[in-house]
């Protein structure tokens, strides 16, 4: 027998939905709370939650949420207001910005990475604490 319980769930435990294995979804995803990807999406994902794409798993659209993990198949550009992690059985192809992207050694991933970050302090003497590529000196030298 149930009992009742004064004490209530955080947003972060409130809702988490799932796309099993098999499962074909076509069309715009939409909602509150986060999602774990087993099956397949063909179109774009806005979340306030997080999003997790299993391994097997895939996703063609744009996404949007809180963070993301990426263990599957993704094409379509990423903004998180989180961090993304990109899994070393990842097959990514997309723009990707968020707080932290971590691309994990064996992933394949093809597209640009936007991140805020902080230069080390001996670049930051050199460059006045702007951020900038590195110079490449011609070979030979």
């Amino acid at each position: 027998m149930a009992r009742g319980s004064t004490t209530t769930r955080s947003e972060s435990d409130a809702s988490e939905s799932l796309i099993g294995r098999g499962a074909r979804i076509r069309g715009r995803v939409h909602g509150d709370g986060s999602l774990r990807v087993e099956g397949s999406v063909e179109g774009n994902i806005q979340l306030t939650g997080d999003l997790e794409i299993e391994d097997g798993a895939s996703v063609t659209g744009d996404v949007e949420a809180s963070s993301l993990v990426v263990s599957g198949q993704l094409t379509g550009d990423v903004t998180s207001r989180g961090p993304v992690t990109i899994r070393a059985t990842a097959q990514y192809a997309g723009n990707v910005g968020g707080s932290e992207v971590i691309l994990e050694e064996g992933a394949a991933f093809a597209g640009r990475i936007e991140a805020e970050f902080d230069l080390p302090a001996e670049l930051s003497e050199r460059t006045g604490g702007r951020a900038q590529s590195p110079r490449r000196e011609p070979a030979g030298r």
